[in-house]
């Protein structure tokens, strides 16, 4: 997926969470904890939602580098779509 169509899955998804947000003004280099008002809870269901958006799973171990526009489209320009369903072995 392009950077640019990554972009807007980040920020519609950051845009659900904190809709009082004006995120025209987002810096990507540092937290959105820093520049918007997100709790814990709205920050799993932005990470949630990107997964459903994207439909992919992202790591938890990955979840504290989607701190970040930047980071976001570090982690997420790897990842690869997963299938809707797992085969059985």
């Amino acid at each position: 997926m392009a950077e640019t169509d990554l972009r807007a899955v980040v920020l519609g998804c950051l845009q659900a969470v904190a809709p009082e947000a004006n995120l025209a003004d987002l810096d990507p280099a540092r937290t959105f904890n820093e520049q918007i008002e997100i709790d814990s809870v709205d920050y799993l269901n932005f990470v949630f939602g990107i997964e459903e958006a994207l439909g992919v799973r992202i790591a938890e171990a990955d979840y504290p580098k989607l701190s970040s526009l930047n980071g976001c489209l570090a982690v997420l320009s790897g990842q690869p779509k997963q299938p809707d369903e797992c085969p059985v072995p």
